[in-house]
């Protein structure tokens, strides 16, 4: 049995690098949430209508990749 390590080495840099992507897109997601509700407290601006299409934005790309992900791992959707 042989063990392709370039390959192991390839998965485990992609598993790690799209598992940082969705935390930080998850994370600007509640820093846009944060903001918004941070702007409509104060009175100032034009409500966070922004901040709020951005949080929306930001965790449906969450979404995405998260669907994405079980597309790849189950067989069944592949047919």
């Amino acid at each position: 049995m042989s063990l392709d390590w370039s390959a192991l080495g390839q998965v485990t840099v992609v598993s790690i690098g799209a598992t940082v992507a969705v935390v930080v897109i998850f994370t600007l997601g509640v820093l846009a949430l944060s903001r918004r509700e941070d702007s409509t407290a104060t009175g100032a601006g034009t409500g966070g209508t922004a901040a709020l299409a951005g949080a929306g934005l930001c965790f449906l790309v969450c979404a995405g990749a998260v669907l994405y992900g079980l597309y790849l791992i189950i067989p069944q959707f592949h047919n």
